[in-house]
């Protein structure tokens, strides 16, 4: 038996691999992240700070100071105490709204992209007379037509109007994933059109329904902030939006109360921010093209570009790579 040219190397001393280097982990994914985690925490904090949202602990509006650390609003309640717990409730709100808006989406989008025909025709009918209608409206029609507003019935009314857009995006995409050819593999196989979605089309969109997910998360929170404004939020729950409308109802901003109005705006514009800022940034890590060192490389390989044509145009010799050599196998032949 012969013995193979190629030495042999120890398996345990080559180095492996960090499969966290091949995503594209910049700096605005982890400020987007710090910012998330941030809203997160102060949301669940309420369950740890000693006063709750509830109490009366001063009169209407007093200043911050003397143990309250953003000081009381209309109702005499602990602004800060508030303040937690309507992150909490409007974070409860976007989640749910979101999964629900998200699965909506993804599923009609899937099976009109896929199947097309008069499939397509109804289902992307259906989408655009939803998507002619503003949101704001049917929004506020639902929410009056019920008898109790509460944070699940308003998530489930938030999400069943936001799928829309969603269902649209996924339906071009799953549109150019059935003309490849492990579709026909699939199909040939007898895969029946439920494991067909689900195994061979699904995981090729996945990373965009994650991050339709993010944004729908944001919207539902701005959604649910809309309507609590207008006094048609969750009927005996603090939320983000209640306590603007309070602030506003209860002249804050007339009164110069800023702790009363401000804390709520600022939650509510790093919550958009933040979303917004992750679903750009993970963008840039599902996206092969964007992936770490390629722009860098674009830009070496541009600069290379413009240094031979100047080279050229000045009559100079411009060298020519050297081919790389081709790897032999382990018995020798080339």
């Amino acid at each position: 038996m012969s013995t193979p040219n190629a030495p042999v190397t120890d398996e345990k001393s080559a180095p492996r691999s960090n499969p966290f280097r091949s995503f594209n982990f910049s700096t605005r994914f982890w400020v987007s992240l710090v910012i998330v985690v941030a809203v997160v925490v102060l949301g669940l904090a309420g369950f740890l700070y000693p006063t709750g949202s509830g109490e009366k602990v001063g009169s209407l509006y007093d200043a911050p100071g003397g143990g309250l650390p953003l000081g009381t609003d209309n109702f005499g309640h602990d602004v800060l105490a508030v303040l937690m717990a309507g992150t909490r409730t409007s974070l409860i709100i976007g989640l749910v709204a979101g999964s629900i808006a998200t699965a909506i989406g993804v599923a009609v989008g899937l099976v009109a992209g896929f199947v097309g025909g008069w499939v397509e025709e109804v289902l992307m009918g259906i989408t655009n007379v939803v998507l002619a209608i503003p949101s704001i409206i049917v929004l506020i029609l639902i929410s009056i037509s019920l008898p109790q507003s509460s944070i699940w019935s308003l998530a489930v009314v938030i999400g069943i109007t936001a799928w829309p857009w969603t269902a649209r995006a996924v339906r071009a995409q799953a549109s150019s994933v059935a003309t490849r050819e492990h579709i026909d593999v699939a199909r040939l196989s007898g895969a029946r059109l439920p494991s067909i979605l689900l195994v061979d089309v699904l995981p090729y969109i996945l990373s965009y329904a994650v991050m339709a997910f993010v944004l729908q998360v944001s919207g539902a929170i701005l959604a649910e902030s809309a309507l609590s404004m207008l006094g048609l939020g969750p009927s005996g729950t603090d939320s983000l939006g209640t306590q603007l409308h309070w602030a506003l109802a209860f002249q804050a901003v007339a009164t110069g109360a800023w702790w009363a109005f401000l804390p709520p705006t600022i939650v509510l514009t790093l919550v958009s921010f933040g979303f917004l800022l992750l679903q750009a940034s993970l963008d840039e890590v599902f996206n092969p093209r964007l992936r770490r060192g390629k722009k860098k490389q674009m830009k070496q390989a541009a600069a290379r570009r413009a240094k031979e044509a100047a080279a050229l145009a000045a009559g100079e010799q411009v060298p020519v790579a050297e081919p790389r050599p081709v790897p032999t196998s382990a018995g020798g032949a080339a």
